[in-house]
């Protein structure tokens, strides 16, 4: 880690080893809290629940990272950075746990609601958090490789979670993630510095922001966007095996071409995304919801489902990084309150998304719930328009 560190001219005192460990724990958050996505089904049947309410397993972790994300920095208040991120990762791994284990619905649920408290602490506290372990030089550096964990995890976690909860059970495939995880909290423990609180966060910087009708804008037109993304991709495996027909290998290639589709999404944004975010906004709502309407119109073929699920795979990790430029650049004086306020409405809208699918999936049919995604699709768009009134400056 040294030699990286000087290679990259960093400072000899760069904490790239506590860096990756923040890596690892992003690429573990990202794949326990989408994991029953691609095990869906086997998980209702363990249960003896049904799909759409196994489903809001999503929901309720969403639930309590909103809760999280507003109110960590508060509540933590003048504790040790790091060891705020170490319990984080004791969550996440008691979650784990608990899921692997759960004999009913309400035990997995409990869990769930643990990984909700961790992604949103985590998510609240890591950009600040890696702006202390690194020179000021090395940040967007270190952000990136933070951020690789997620896309690592968006490829793989979900065909290799279909493919092995095939082969040896969903519980097995829970029990997989937890000596990583374990491993993860111990490289926390010896690679992360002392990071002693600095500021508490303030919640009339939260309020201040909201008062700022472009943001407010921006805000609810993210959350409309999330809402229709999860609305339809919680509920992607019924889909694939009720209407496509696919068993499990097939499955777990498409769910992989999804997740592969991803690093072109990132390499796009990076190449082209630039100056005025405005005219970006409106892209994951429209190319997300085509390619749903794609599916739904032409998704009994796989190669026709193969093919759309890549483009809204592609789009899906362009997604964070438009809307999350468009923070940076319009709450650039109150980035910390925007962030919670960002991560906070990211999983409101996971939650929602899944108790909507759900309630379509379980009422009407999974044919439903994808056009419930194509209407939150099309009520971004609207909202949004050319994206100019959702910039400070128009």
């Amino acid at each position: 880690m040294v030699s990286v560190a000087e290679n990259a001219g960093s400072k000899p005192d760069a904490a790239w080893g506590a860096v990756l460990s923040m890596a690892l724990c992003v690429a573990m958050l990202i794949a326990s809290e989408f994991m029953p996505v691609s095990l869906l089904t086997p998980m209702a049947e363990g249960l003896g629940a049904t799909e759409g309410q196994t489903g809001q397993a999503i929901s309720i972790s969403g639930l309590f990272a909103v809760l999280a994300s507003l109110l960590i920095t508060t509540v933590a208040g003048t504790l040790n950075r790091k060891w705020v991120m170490v319990a984080m990762t004791g969550f996440m791994l008691l979650s784990l746990a608990l899921v692997a284990a759960a004999p009913n619905f309400a035990v997995l649920m409990i869990g769930r609601a643990l990984l909700g408290i961790c992604i949103g602490g985590f998510w609240a506290l890591a950009t600040a958090v890696i702006m202390r372990l690194v020179p000021e030089s090395d940040v967007p550096r270190a952000l990136a490789l933070m951020y690789g964990g997620q896309a690592i995890a968006a490829a793989f976690a979900a065909p290799i979670g279909s493919y092995l909860g095939g082969m040896f059970g969903w519980r097995e495939v829970f029990w997989a993630l937890t000596p990583i995880v374990a491993i993860n909290l111990v490289w926390h423990v010896i690679a992360l510095p002392s990071l002693p609180a600095r500021q508490k966060q303030d919640f009339r910087a939260m309020f201040d922001l909201l008062k700022r009708s472009y943001f407010l804008r921006g805000l609810m037109a993210c959350m409309l966007s999330w809402g229709s993304a999860f609305t339809m991709f919680t509920y992607l495996r019924p889909f694939l095996e009720q209407v496509t027909g696919v068993d499990v290998t097939a499955l777990s290639i498409l769910l992989l071409l999804l997740g592969c589709a991803g690093f072109i999404g990132t390499w796009a944004a990076g190449r082209f995304l630039k100056g005025n975010v405005a005219p970006f906004l409106k892209l994951p709502a429209l190319v997300m919801g085509g390619a749903t309407v794609g599916l739904l119109l032409f998704g009994f073929s796989p190669i026709a489902a193969g093919l759309f699920m890549m483009i809204w795979g592609a789009m899906n990790t362009m997604f964070s990084v438009i809307w999350m430029t468009w923070m940076s650049q319009n709450a650039d004086d109150t980035p910390e309150a925007a962030g919670s306020l960002m991560v906070a409405a990211i999983q409101t809208s996971i939650l929602l998304g899944a108790v909507v699918g759900g309630l379509l999936l379980d009422g009407i049919s999974i044919q439903a719930t994808f056009i419930g995604s194509v209407v939150l699709a099309v009520l971004a768009f609207v909202l949004i328009g050319n994206g100019q009134r959702m910039l400070k400056s128009a």
